[in-house]
């Protein structure tokens, strides 16, 4: 998947050279093919540009609402743990419906 962020700087360097949010979405779908943002996500960029609520930063801003949990380190490996666990929960039952000795 193509990077939204990387994106976001072509956007900003098609703006500042005077192009416009339909030759910026062609351009985008010419270099991106179908991974290439819509044209409304281009043309809402664009104006978040002119209306100056873009200064410097292409990163999404923070949101309202609630936080991400499963994205922690923390949450990462009890996930893998709870993932590993139950395969070789279920490769042991597998392996006793099919009449195999696993040890």
């Amino acid at each position: 998947m193509v990077d939204v962020k990387e994106q976001r700087i072509c956007i900003k360097f098609c703006f500042k050279l005077n192009k416009t949010a339909a030759e910026t979405h062609r351009m985008l779908k010419e270099a991106f093919g179908e991974q290439a943002l819509s044209q409304a996500r281009t043309s809402e960029w664009f104006k978040h540009l002119k209306d100056g609520r873009v200064s410097e930063s292409v990163e999404d801003h923070k949101h309202s609402g609630r936080p991400s949990t499963c994205t922690t380190l923390e949450m990462t490996a009890k996930m893998h743990e709870v993932i590993l666990e139950e395969s070789l929960s279920k490769m042991y039952v597998i392996a006793l419906d099919c009449h195999v000795n696993t040890f």
